[in-house]
């Protein structure tokens, strides 16, 4: 497993996969704590909570320089993901508990009512784009509930895994409640198989999602999918153009493009489509493209040069059937994993930028010419994790969002994840929910209590 840094290639580290016999060991040990942890009470687990958040935001320099040094983030992006972090812990400390409170019914029994209880250990197969992120939005409502944890995390982010198992080690949570194993993805069935995992999460790939659910279909073991995007942004024709462009920017080209909730498909209603690219081309050739360890640089490398690869193939098969290329399109010469930002315009549904998850730097552009047609073009995906409207009438700006086809959808605002708010996607975006109440829920054992005297 080698890590490399992506603005030189150069390669950080190599480590060693651990073998099944070390990976079975571990698992005997995490279900050996969750014994032992599932009897803790809440107040003690959110101490343990508001303490990780202590330490991240204390070690948040050093963290987000590893984010950015393992995976090309851009330092400022990297420090504001550690804080994300460090608010999801403290809000599960402190809503955990209130979220999973028995729910008494009324029925004709003396007692009625539903116990939320853990289940055992959580395996979590996480991606390399929000490295710390993506693994404590799950780990931090797991903790909570009483469950515990192990994670196989992306192999070009084998320093962020270990470092997280360090910081939660650092924090004084009990030993082996949460452990990083360094496998790579052939070994995921036997883990998946083995009798101490009860459910398992994953983030990524539509085709690493099927795969994991399939095993775990097999096993009866649950499962929690957050795959791909293709994120409709609609821009209707009463819409607050300039911030609906500055707004565009970021949700285009934030972590470079290397999201799964970045906004993919600007649909814009034909009546305003030459002043949003005007606006858009105007903020694009601000950004600046460069090292990102420089708190200034907007777009910095991408992961992997086969990310690089992609990226570029489908910007070219999209400009060889009619789309107009306005700026960007090509690979940056040099040291490192680079993409120029890219606008492209004239887009139809059958372009690779419109009927495909691009992951990278790259504003697609494909006008409608009503609100019924934009809808339609948004709802034309096989995925559906998450959207946004812009209109100064919220009452259509609403209307039109029950009618989009998926998870969540942001009025006059980009799609983010958010502690709050229940995350998670439709269609082959994957299925169940990640934060809030519903995602603590996810793994426990909602389990029907009766009493009848």
């Amino acid at each position: 497993m080698i890590s490399i840094h992506p603005t030189s290639g150069e390669k950080i580290k190599e480590y060693k996969t651990f073998s099944n016999v070390e990976v079975s060991s571990i698992l005997d040990d995490v279900n050996i704590a969750y014994h032992s942890w599932r009897k803790t009470n809440y107040d003690n687990r959110a101490q343990y909570l508001n303490h990780l958040a202590k330490v991240l935001r204390n070690n948040f320099v050093e963290l987000a320089k590893l984010i950015t040094l393992e995976m090309g983030k851009p330092i400022a992006e990297s420090k504001s993901e550690i804080e994300k972090c460090a608010w999801v812990c403290e809000f599960y400390a402190e809503n955990g508990e209130s979220f999973l409170q028995d729910e008494h019914i009324q029925t004709d029994f003396t007692q009625s009512f539903i116990s939320f209880e853990p289940i055992g250990t959580v395996l979590a197969v996480m991606p390399w784009n929000f490295p710390f992120w993506q693994v404590f939005r799950f780990l931090a409502p797991n903790l909570m509930v009483g469950n515990t944890a192990v994670l196989k995390h992306a192999s070009n982010v084998s320093s962020c895994a270990l470092k997280i198992e360090e910081i939660v080690k650092e924090a004084g949570i009990p030993q082996n409640v949460f452990r990083t194993l360094l496998i790579d993805s052939s070994q995921v069935e036997l883990v998946i198989q083995h009798s101490n995992i009860q459910a398992v999460t994953l983030t990524g790939s539509e085709s690493a999602g099927s795969s994991v659910a399939s095993i775990a279909g097999r096993e009866i073991k649950k499962t929690v999918l957050e795959l791909g995007g293709a994120d409709p942004f609609i821009i209707l024709d009463d819409a607050n153009i300039k911030d609906c462009v500055n707004t565009a920017i970021s949700a285009r080209f934030l972590n470079t493009g290397q999201s799964c909730i970045a906004a993919k498909r600007f649909i814009v209603l034909e009546s305003i489509l030459d002043k949003f690219i005007e606006l858009v081309l105007e903020k694009m050739k601000l950004l600046k493209v460069g090292d990102p360890f420089e708190e200034t640089t907007h777009i910095g490398p991408l992961a992997k040069q086969v990310f690089v690869d992609e990226i570029n193939e489908q910007v070219q098969q999209s400009i060889s059937m009619g789309a107009h290329l306005l700026f960007g399109g090509k690979s940056i010469d040099g040291r490192g994993f680079f993409y120029e930002p890219t606008l492209l315009t004239n887009c139809n549904q059958d372009m690779p930028v419109m009927n495909e998850e691009t992951f990278g730097p790259v504003l697609s552009i494909i006008s409608a010419n009503s609100e019924e047609e934009a809808i339609k073009i948004a709802n034309n995906s096989e995925l559906g994790l998450g959207g946004c409207v812009w209109t100064q009438n919220i009452k259509k700006g609403i209307q039109l969002a029950r009618q989009i086809e998926t998870g969540a959808v942001f009025i006059n605002d980009m799609t983010k994840s958010d502690p709050r708010l229940p995350f998670g996607g439709i269609k082959k975006s994957g299925y169940g929910r990640e934060l809030s109440r519903e995602g603590i829920r996810e793994f426990t054992n909602v389990k029907t209590i009766v009493v009848k005297e």
